[in-house]
């Protein structure tokens, strides 16, 4: 038996629709979109223009031009965080930043010298929108944290620190790879400036698209410069969204394999998604709490956690049960630090790191109840 446990790296499992829709892009379209005005041209053009629209719906949002596609989340992060940054900005981020957030603003501090204070998150890696706030000062620009950690898979108060950004007249940049998908997120409640998302993850789709959202009213300046099939008398960039961030050539088999998943979201519900995860993430947690040696990080309360879940054994080094894990059970997990350092400090598992599963809506409870009786073997050896 075969189980795969790393959903939070990307869904391996999608919805057939997904497949069907590459292929049938591949052996049918294959044109360029925006480039061409001959039939295959226009066909692709209008899978891009669907796609960015079914994300729209999504999010709430009523323009679906300020809808920017990049090849994944981290490429989106990299065009706010560089886009906005000025010489001698401030930025709050939480402890919980993946390396996609934290490394472009280390640049940062070397190009622009801008500084970052970062909020400590508590042991359940939960941020105190109170201590985000006692960290603002006169020339913070910024404030970006996640939907949810990549580590421990913890859901934080988004809503609260984000209208104390605006409150404070700071821009609000959320990473939402872990989140868009599975978790409801509605752009007419929420005060969100910047969202970036990952299209291989809980949203189902394939590999290299992601993006994202810029409100009204914000410029940031282009991450890269070419062709964009508009205003092509002009060498200088143009200023229409989405074209002003989005040159070259897309995947755009991607974004229709993108769009096939965004449809099949639409017909089961972001709703019936989340309750999937919650039922089987609750089998999940309870059962590696009642496992020997067992440590789990994070919030016990599936509410608030999106279906991660970091964990180590006593005495034993996480990679050797990674791979006691896949060579022996065929369960395929992730072991490390995940890419975010810093939440591996909080939780007290750096520089060792955990081992992390993950679990999406294709998982079945014949697949956790087999996960739990596999490490229950390996930590009764």
């Amino acid at each position: 038996m075969e189980v795969y446990l790393d959903t939070a790296a990307t869904s391996i499992k999608k919805p057939d629709c997904v497949y069907k829709a590459i292929d049938n892009f591949m052996r049918t379209i294959g044109a360029s979109p925006g480039r061409s005005v001959h039939k295959q041209g226009i066909r692709a053009s209008r899978i891009v223009t669907d796609v960015r629209d079914k994300i729209a719906g999504l999010l709430g949002i009523n323009n679906s031009s300020h809808l920017i596609f990049t090849l994944n989340c981290t490429e989106a992060l990299n065009l706010a965080i560089k886009g906005i940054l000025k010489q001698g900005d401030h930025v709050v981020v939480t402890s919980l930043e993946h390396n996609s957030v934290m490394r472009p603003l280390s640049a940062m501090i070397e190009e622009r010298d801008i500084t970052v204070t970062r909020v400590r998150s508590d042991a359940d890696s939960i941020t105190d929108p109170d201590d985000l706030r006692n960290c603002l000062r006169p020339e913070t620009v910024l404030i970006i944290m996640p939907h949810a950690s990549n580590v421990t898979g913890t859901i934080q108060p988004i809503e609260e620190c984000c209208r104390i950004a605006r409150k404070h007249g700071i821009l609000s940049l959320v990473d939402a790879a872990q989140t868009l998908g599975c978790v409801s997120i509605d752009l007419t409640r929420l005060p969100i400036d910047l969202l970036a998302f990952s299209g291989h993850k809980c949203l189902m789709g394939p590999q290299g698209v992601g993006g994202l959202y810029i409100r009204k009213g914000l410029c940031p300046v282009p991450l890269k410069y070419g062709g964009t099939g508009s205003a092509s008398s002009e060498e200088i960039q143009p200023d229409i969204l989405p074209d002003k961030y989005e040159s070259g050539t897309p995947n755009t088999p991607g974004l229709a394999g993108l769009s096939a998943a965004l449809d099949f979201i639409a017909a089961e519900t972001i709703e019936k998604i989340r309750q999937s995860i919650f039922e089987i993430g609750k089998i999940f947690r309870d059962g590696l709490e009642t496992i020997k040696d067992v440590v789990v990080y994070g919030p016990r309360d599936m509410r608030f956690n999106v279906g991660i879940f970091s964990f180590t054994v006593k005495r034993r080094d996480p990679a050797e049960i990674a791979s006691e894990l896949e060579d022996r059970f065929g369960i395929m997990i992730r072991v490390g630090l995940h890419c975010a350092p810093s939440a591996h400090k909080i939780i007290g598992t750096f520089p060792e790191g955990t081992v992390r599963a993950s679990i999406g809506y294709f998982t079945t409870k014949e697949e956790v109840e087999y996960f739990l009786k596999s490490l229950a073997e390996i930590c009764n050896d």
